[in-house]
């Protein structure tokens, strides 16, 4: 069975219950855009609006039968987690869009294995949800890297509940970048994706990983997407600052053997790197899907690499099949 561990989607039937609550939610201003949604939380700049592929079901199986893809982690889109919204009203957010998730997880044959969104402005309401999506039968939670939405760090004290949750629980999060990387460097040139998306991911599990949350959590499943933004790049420069004030940080090559990655990097030399810092057992296939940042035929960079046999059937299957025991 093959599995693409790193997807989006935003079921069509969540767009609609939106639409009918939409008064439900005070600090949520919802804006028709054609078809589609565009969302303000808390008077915050308005996203951008749900495209078209994010909800298109049919496109998404028959993209997956085509690259002879069996199952797709899913988590939802993070420009409308609504991170930014008052705690309690972000907490009825998430649950709203995990009630939709939940279903398209038991709709399709189970094609789709769906990941929680969690109100991380919260710790302690974060946890709660978390607990209560573990319930019924999540298997993890897909997180952004600033917890305030655009903002915040992820070593932050308050968050330490959902730390803990997700410890004992054995939940996988899967650490994935915001829209706005906080850089307006890269606002140009396409660069929030081409850049953005590895330094926002980079400096946020690079806290977390300093700070000791890692090692201190080791039930709870931390998951790196795009190949860990550079982390196995950068390993050398980070040991160096640890070795520079051991009495003050966590070892980063302890986090790095704790943690997992997908093989969204788009070049063969990327994933042996990769592959030869962390072993295939904490690697899993990973598109992003549907977006055109991602890879349109995520299978095809294992054989380029070089990356046949046992190593291949962890990164398209076990890994994944353990990490979240399906």
């Amino acid at each position: 069975m093959i599995i693409d561990s790193h997807a989006h989607l935003v079921p069509p039937s969540l767009l609609e219950e939106i639409r009918s609550r939409k008064h439900d939610f005070p600090s949520l201003e919802v804006t028709e855009d054609g078809d589609s949604l565009a969302f303000s939380f808390s008077g915050n700049t308005r996203t951008r609006p749900v495209a078209g592929f994010l909800s298109n079901v049919e496109k998404r199986l028959a993209w997956m039968d085509e690259n002879g893809i069996d199952r797709q982690v899913v988590g939802g889109w993070l420009d409308m987690f609504g991170n930014d919204l008052p705690a309690e009203e972000g907490a009825a957010w998430s649950r709203l869009i995990n009630s939709h998730l939940h279903a398209a997880g038991q709709a399709h044959e189970g094609r789709f294995i769906p990941l929680a969104t969690v109100p991380l402005q919260d710790g302690a309401l974060a946890a709660e949800v978390l607990r209560e999506a573990h319930a019924h039968g999540f298997r993890g939670a897909m997180i952004g890297t600033q917890p305030k939405g655009r903002g915040g760090v992820l070593d932050d004290p308050d968050l330490d509940p959902f730390w803990q949750a997700a410890h004992e629980l054995g939940s996988a999060l899967f650490i994935h970048p915001v829209f706005d990387a906080g850089d307006d460097r890269v606002k140009a040139y396409g660069m929030e994706n081409a850049v953005g998306r590895i330094t926002d991911t980079l400096i946020a599990v690079s806290r977390l990983i300093y700070s000791g949350k890692v090692e201190r959590y080791p039930g709870a499943k931390f998951v790196i997407g795009i190949g860990g933004a550079a982390l196995p790049f950068v390993i050398g420069r980070l040991r160096r600052n640890y070795a520079l004030a051991k009495d003050k940080l966590a070892d980063p090559d302890k986090a790095l053997s704790m943690m997992y990655y997908d093989t969204l990097v788009h070049e063969p030399e990327a994933l042996r790197l990769l592959v030869d810092t962390v072993g295939p057992d904490r690697i899993m296939l990973g598109s992003d899907m549907p977006f055109p940042i991602g890879d349109p035929a995520p299978r095809e960079i294992l054989a380029a690499a070089g990356i046949e046999g046992d190593a291949r059937d962890r990164i398209e299957s076990g890994t994944v099949t353990s990490l979240l025991n399906l």
